[in-house]
């Protein structure tokens, strides 16, 4: 069997001595990008690499040009990855502990991108793997690298021409995952403007979760993400936040509903507004 959303912590504790099982630790702060790498050496679950957003996860910023943090093209992706053991046959288990947002999603996507299927989010994050009153490792782990090689599957993006057209087509949504205040153009406090895409609809990722941080049932889910759609299919869906991070969690929400793979707009509003003749809506949604 192998795990391609959602794992729970007292699954993954009885594969911890597998050497075909990678735990991932992706946990990241926006505000001090330093202090997930500190928590880290501090404590982590057994065996578990550290992955970082700014270093690992991303491409070098083009001001002007991409978001705030654009996808590493695959080969940078493939060298890192196989870098840390992942290879054929190897089941990854990512986490963070932002219920999943920053950034252990990510690796759940780049991953799923790059063709390696099994690979699953710790449901949860790290605050279930305490509360389960697992061990904890400190210090730095390693793993051997491994052969990895990649199969692209760029249909799982969506480039800002693609969401001019959706965001206007009867047939296609685009869905904004941040918060409903960022997305009402109130209180931005990252990006220099302020607003959302037009046409856009607010799908806060933090809807997903339970008060625990672990994620809702997948009924739940497909009600949420239906009454989102409309009727429209995750295939023609194209999901966004400020930097195509916290809306891959929207994706794997879907993914856990059963209801279909959505596109990622990787370079979501930091690199829609990088062009000043793209639109800017604020203010709630109308319609």
């Amino acid at each position: 069997m192998i795990y391609t959303t959602l794992i729970s912590a007292a699954e993954l504790s009885r594969h911890l001595n597998n050497p075909d099982w990678l735990v991932v630790d992706a946990r990241f702060s926006l505000a001090e990008p330093e202090l997930g790498r500190q928590n880290y050496h501090t404590g982590h679950i057994p065996g578990a690499v550290y992955a970082h957003l700014n270093e690992d996860l991303s491409a070098p910023i083009v001001p002007g040009v991409t978001g705030r943090h654009p996808l590493p093209e695959t080969g940078a992706a493939r060298r890192f990855f196989a870098g840390m053991g992942v290879g054929p046959g190897v089941q990854v288990v990512a986490y963070d502990d932002q219920g999943g947002a920053l950034a252990a999603a990510r690796v759940w996507w780049m991953l799923r991108w790059l063709g390696h299927d099994a690979v699953a989010v710790l449901d949860g994050g790290w605050q279930a793997w305490q509360r389960s009153a697992c061990t904890v490792s400190l210090g730095v782990d390693r793993r051997y690298p491994r052969t990895f090689t990649p199969q692209p599957r760029p249909e799982m993006l969506v480039s800002a021409a693609q969401v001019e057209v959706m965001r206007q087509e009867a047939g296609s949504v685009v869905l904004d995952a941040r918060a409903p205040e960022r997305y009402r153009g109130e209180n931005e406090t990252i990006d220099p403007v302020a607003g959302h895409i037009p046409g856009a609809h607010s799908a806060p990722y933090g809807g997903n979760l339970n008060p625990d941080g672990t994620f809702r049932s997948p009924e739940q889910l497909r009600l949420r993400y239906e009454r989102l759609l409309g009727g429209v299919p995750p295939e023609k869906t194209a999901v966004y936040c400020g930097s195509g991070v916290t809306s891959i969690h929207n994706i794997l929400a879907m993914r856990h509903a059963g209801l279909g793979e959505a596109r990622l707009y990787a370079g979501s509003w930091s690199e829609w507004i990088a062009d000043g003749t793209r639109p800017v809506a604020l203010g709630a949604e109308v319609g």
